[in-house]
Order: structure tokens, then sequence, then C-alpha cells
């Protein structure tokens, strides 16, 4: 639903795509992350990696979305870890989740206990607004 507003925000960002999507192995079955990015690190001379994995929480429940990116961003985790263990995880939101749901002291504290990389973005916009790196 939101996957090529985010992709265009994190290009805009200076990210490059590398892979749309980004196919790993875990739980012994292929699984596809939305997208994978890198950008030169011009002070370091270096490159950073990242994976994003994009919800739309479209569901009348968030609290059940969540409970569904949780697994999956924590599946993924660990498929990453094995294959590609310099790249970093995130779970892009869309603005309006984070704001009513997010920002809620008991998601937010779950957010940082499960450790979970947050990118939240406008989808009107199609620019990052935040990032989170519990």
């Amino acid at each position: 639903m939101f996957h090529g507003a985010v992709r265009s925000a994190l290009e805009s960002d200076g990210w490059e795509i590398t892979h749309d999507p980004y196919t790993i192995k875990t739980l012994g079955t292929s699984a596809n992350i939305d997208l994978g990015a890198e950008k030169l690190i011009a002070a370091q001379r270096d490159r950073d990696y990242i994976a994003v994995e994009i919800k739309s929480f479209a569901n009348p429940s968030f609290t059940y979305d969540f409970h569904l990116a949780l697994g999956q961003y924590m599946n993924y985790l660990r498929g990453l870890r094995q294959v590609d263990p310099g790249r970093r995880l995130y779970l892009a939101v869309p603005n309006f989740a984070y704001e009513s749901f997010f920002i809620k002291s008991d998601v937010w504290e779950a957010v940082q206990e499960f450790g979970l990389k947050l990118i939240v973005f406008d989808d009107q916009q199609q620019t990052i607004i935040h990032w989170f790196e519990n």
C-alpha cells in the first residue's frame, strides 16, 4: 500500500535501493523484506546498509497490526543476522499510525523493549519524518 511512497522517501533521503524486495531465508523458507538500501557515509567513507519492512496499519485494530508486524520483524531480524549481520532492519510505519498508536506509553515501551528500529513516513509527501534507533 505504501511501498512506492517509502521507496521514494528513502531515495530522496539519499539512500540507494539495492533490493526490491530483499529476500532472505528464515524459519526454513524464503521471506521477502520490502526493501534493501545502502547509503554512502561521507565522513567515514563507508556504507550503511538497511532493510526496511513497510507496514500500512490499515486494519481497524492497530494492536492486531502491531502483533503481526512485531512477529514478522523478529523473524526477519533473525534471518538477517544469519545472512547479512551488518544490515540494520527497520519497520516503516505511516505517520498516522505513529501519532495515534506508537506514542502510547505502553506501546513505546514495547518498541524499546524489543529493540525495534522505526522509520515514520508521510505517505502524502513521500518523506521520512523520524528515524528511531532503539
